[in-house]
């Protein structure tokens, strides 16, 4: 097998898979990482996130594909042109999809199993802080901010008072209140166990069911391997990423 020669830019959350997969491959894959929490922004500040990576890549490097560790993230790619070089990526809508290995496998799982929250080693070690969420990716104000929805609780309960605070925490804040589990997908490549007990810990605190399953790492292995079948999308140089409301998740125009 010839090698190649990639970039991949991921989410953080794929650390841990992308390193080992790096480092394993035949091909040479350059990493690069962006901030968990885009997915919690605007739609126009993912993209220019992920765009402004895209086009840092310059054509000298010789790269035969730019590969995205990315779902279609809340139509968080929709609108990323490739440049110079290819862009590749799996055909998803989002990362959990991808850490289940396939798109079949996460259907099943989420039509057998509705209001499930999932966790994995990066959604752990790179998303929870004390047991909550931190901001979203690099500083910048998220969607609910913007809504007004950002307030904490003693803050509403100073603004509105006790009950009605108590009214809004339950109703406009609680997000959660739609879940009833957990599942951590183990990925096999490290002592899990210390993710595991916060995971179970974070379960607990809401009241959630908690599972643990394998997951996989055959969709990311064929993104950086280039085994790109259907579960993928290749973008030429000058082509967009638009969405597809299909199973193709996202598809590309060369308007």
């Amino acid at each position: 097998m010839k090698s190649r020669k990639f970039k991949l830019i991921a989410c953080e959350v794929f650390y841990r898979e992308a390193c080992y997969l790096a480092a394993t491959s035949h091909h040479r894959i350059d990493l690069q990482f962006l901030q968990k929490g885009l997915h919690d922004l605007e739609t126009k500040d993912m993209v220019s996130h992920v765009q402004d990576a895209i086009d840092e890549v310059k054509p000298d490097k010789e790269y035969d594909a730019v590969l995205l560790g990315y779902g279609r993230c809340n139509d968080g790619l929709v609108g990323i042109q490739a440049r110079d070089i290819p862009l590749v990526i799996p055909r998803t809508h989002d990362c959990i999809t991808i850490f289940f290995g396939s798109r079949q496998r996460f259907k099943e799982y989420f039509f057998a199993h509705p209001g499930t929250f999932y966790h994995t080693t990066g959604w752990v070690e790179r998303d929870l802080k004390e047991g909550e969420y931190q901001i979203p990716a690099y500083g910048r104000q998220g969607i609910m901010a913007n809504l007004g929805m950002a307030q904490s609780e003693q803050e509403l309960v100073e603004q509105y008072g006790e009950e009605n605070a108590r009214y809004l925490m339950d109703t406009l804040y609680n997000l959660e209140k739609n879940y009833t589990d957990l599942l951590y997908l183990r990925m096999n490549l490290c002592d899990e166990e210390p993710y595991i007990r916060v995971s179970r810990k974070f379960a607990g605190k809401k009241g959630w069911n908690f599972h643990v399953e394998n997951g996989s790492m055959s969709l990311l292995n064929r993104l950086c391997s280039g085994e790109w079948d259907d579960d993928f999308l290749v973008v030429p140089p000058g082509a967009t990423i638009i969405s597809s409301n299909d199973d193709e998740v996202i598809t590309v125009s060369a308007g």
